[in-house]
């Protein structure tokens, strides 16, 4: 699996639709905030939109004409989970790793007949060889380094309502069979938020990632009245204590939370973390704290030098129970340069 600064094809997302989370009716706000980010990827590459029928008419309203819609059976929204993790065979052809969806452990409240066919649909769509895999897993619940590095929290990949027989060594092995991954570095856990009603149990692209390998950035909830406080200075202790692939110990680079702390629900998860990587920029989560949100896009900035950074609004997004980078998913660029196979379809 290549890490999401490589070149990309395109942007895969998939728009909102009527279902127990949004609610019986179009979602409007969150329409616009999917909208929005499509709109404002699509400055820098190709999108392609997966869209329930039933929602083509507020889809084809609300996004820019340059988006490629296709109309797919959904049930929910947060693509990079439901849909599948691209990769690369030895001959440079692309694979698209087919994961058991199952709503984030089978919660009572989540539909997933049609989105457990997503990464099979959206792989088939760009010309993919399909890997299957037995492991339940979505893609906001792992990051990687293009090198052979996998950060992973343990509360996602052995949740017991997940994979039920799993270990540490079986998840590794599944996930050296599909993205290549020789190394794992386990978190504890993620964002306290993450583990109610409608969490997915401690999702890492909400918590760190790796901008280049031997760096990671870590949000960092300052304010100790939040109870993320804590959790950040655990998952500081375990990157401090880590190594990647290649032996190295983390540069581990801070990325302040915004100082809002709560919500009408409780305490916030709002994390700059969560952002999308493109082709020549990064989208950067937004909070409506333009100091706050200014420094999070120095640091981004300084993380990914030559990348415009565009802050877009996220706080609809995670109102929903994610962020930018839990509804996107990238298709990297086939490496025809290097004598690869092209791809065919």
């Amino acid at each position: 699996m290549p890490p999401e600064t490589a070149e990309q094809e395109r942007l895969w997302m998939a728009f909102p639709r009527p279902n127990p989370t949004f609610g019986p009716a179009q979602p409007e706000e969150a329409s616009a905030a999917w909208a929005a980010v499509a709109n404002a990827a699509a400055g820098f590459e190709p999108v392609t939109m997966l869209v329930d029928p039933e929602s083509l008419p507020f889809a084809r309203r609300l996004l820019d004409a340059a988006i490629e819609l296709v109309p797919l059976p959904l049930d929910d929204a947060w693509l990079r989970d439901s849909g599948p993790t691209f990769v690369f065979g030895a001959d440079g052809r692309l694979g698209a790793v087919d994961w058991i969806f199952t709503a984030w452990g089978g919660h009572e409240w989540g539909r997933w007949e049609r989105d457990r066919l997503v990464g099979a649909a959206v792989g088939d769509l760009a010309g993919a060889e399909v890997i299957p895999s037995l492991l339940v897993n979505e893609g906001g619940g792992f990051h990687v380094d293009g090198e052979g590095t996998v950060l992973l929290t343990e509360t996602v990949q052995l949740d017991p309502r997940r994979n039920p027989f799993a270990d540490r060594a079986r998840v590794e092995a599944e996930l050296a069979r599909t993205i290549g991954a020789s190394h794992a570095v386990w978190l504890p856990r993620g964002l306290t938020r993450d583990y109610e009603r409608f969490g997915t149990s401690g999702h890492v692209d909400i918590c760190a990632t790796f901008p280049s390998p031997g760096r990671v950035l870590l949000h960092d909830q300052r304010d100790e009245g939040h109870p993320d406080h804590g959790v950040s200075a655990l998952l500081r202790r375990s990157l401090e204590d880590a190594v990647d692939a290649a032996g190295r110990a983390l540069d581990i680079v801070p990325l302040p939370a915004p100082p809002t702390l709560r919500d009408g629900e409780g305490f916030v998860d709002w994390s700059y973390v969560n952002h999308v990587v493109l082709n020549g920029a990064v989208l950067a989560c937004a909070f409506g704290d333009p100091r706050a949100d200014a420094h999070a896009a120095a640091v981004l900035a300084e993380a990914y030098p030559g990348r415009r950074i565009v802050p877009v609004d996220a706080r609809a997004v995670f109102a929903y129970g994610g962020g930018l980078h839990c509804i996107t998913q990238q298709q990297p660029a086939t490496p025809i340069a290097t004598g690869s196979i092209p791809l065919q379809g």
